[in-house]
């Protein structure tokens, strides 16, 4: 942990919502390397995993969980009462795939997070925001790379909803000059990923392969994305959230670098032995073809973001699931 981050976070009281997710859960972690006096974590569980905690639990009582949902009003009211943070980092929300069962649930509990999360902000019970939206507000590219004015076309209800959010919370900036950071973070990967419903490219390929069925391969493959390793993010986060001149910014967090479905497939193909035919199937509705960031706006501030290369972090995260045998079949 870089020094001056030590310095930043030294005896700093946090709440992270969706703590106990991918994302979320290496951040805690991160906050309490970077000496945080306290961490409060707020997760419903929808694909928070107390598993992913275990690390953050040998700090005893400097880490509180809440089993509450972000978006109730009271529920986070009495959370911040209690923790009296000096930052809140937002990633609660439900998973892309969710919007395709629950379509309007999807959308409404990234917005009504934000509204409540602001209104406590607005009201003085914290002291500064770090939103995480996604990459998801752009849709398909038009222009590449795709910086922070892209027009956000939405294709799915899950990220109407977030780039509600983050119009919510630009507005309060506006309107209130309230210290709200909001980064995008573009396609994460990396150990704890959920790998069981909803999952993502990286997992759910690898537990295919590890349970002896076939890669799936969705439309022609060539879909593209921006993947960066998860420590890789957190970092990020944790500069950005300290930064005086990433107040009241949207900054997009990735790799800069432009990855087909099918490179993926392959790389963990080859890592985990697999050398069968994959499974080809139609393509995914409402599926964003062409994703690749521009990072100039946050590497001007925080210098290069992605110092881990695909087939190093790929590699990483496989010999996660094989240690830890945390993949759900």
């Amino acid at each position: 942990m870089p020094s001056d981050l030590k310095r930043a976070y030294a005896g700093k009281r946090v709440v992270v919502t969706g703590g106990a997710g991918f994302i979320g859960s290496h951040l805690v972690d991160a906050l309490f390397a970077a000496g945080c006096e306290r961490v409060g974590v707020v997760d419903n569980f929808f694909l928070g995993n107390m598993e992913n905690l275990r690390t953050a639990e040998n700090y005893g009582d400097r880490l509180r969980v809440y089993r509450e949902d972000a978006a109730e009003a009271t529920a986070m009211a009495s959370v911040v009462s209690a923790e009296k943070p000096d930052l809140v980092f937002n990633l609660a929300t439900k998973a892309l795939l969710y919007s395709f069962f629950n379509p309007a649930g999807a959308c409404r509990v990234n917005l009504d997070i934000a509204i409540t999360l602001a209104e406590l902000l607005r009201a003085g019970a914290y002291g500064k925001l770090l939103h995480v939206s996604t990459s998801e507000v752009y849709g398909s590219a038009v222009h590449v790379p795709m910086d922070e004015n892209h027009p956000q076309l939405a294709e799915t209800s899950y990220a109407a909803g977030k780039s509600a959010a983050d119009t919510l919370l630009a507005s309060y900036v506006k309107m209130f000059d309230l210290d709200i950071t909001t980064i995008r973070p573009f396609n994460n990967y990396g150990p704890r990923q959920n790998s069981g419903a909803l999952a993502a490219i990286v997992p759910l390929t690898a537990r295919r392969i590890l349970s002896g069925q076939r890669p799936i391969v969705q439309g022609d493959g060539k879909q593209t994305r921006d993947f960066i390793f998860v420590e890789d993010t957190v970092q990020a986060i944790l500069k950005l959230a300290v930064h005086e001149a990433a107040k009241g910014a949207i900054l997009n967090v990735a790799s800069g670098r432009e990855t087909s479905m099918i490179e993926i497939i392959d790389i963990l193909s080859s890592l985990l032995e697999f050398s069968g035919e994959y499974d080809w199937q139609p393509g995914r509705k409402a599926d964003v073809r062409r994703h690749l960031a521009s990072v100039e706006k946050a590497e001007a501030l925080i210098g290069p973001i992605a110092t881990t290369d695909m087939h190093s972090g790929i590699e990483r995260t496989v010999r996660w699931y094989k240690d830890v045998g945390s993949l759900r079949f």
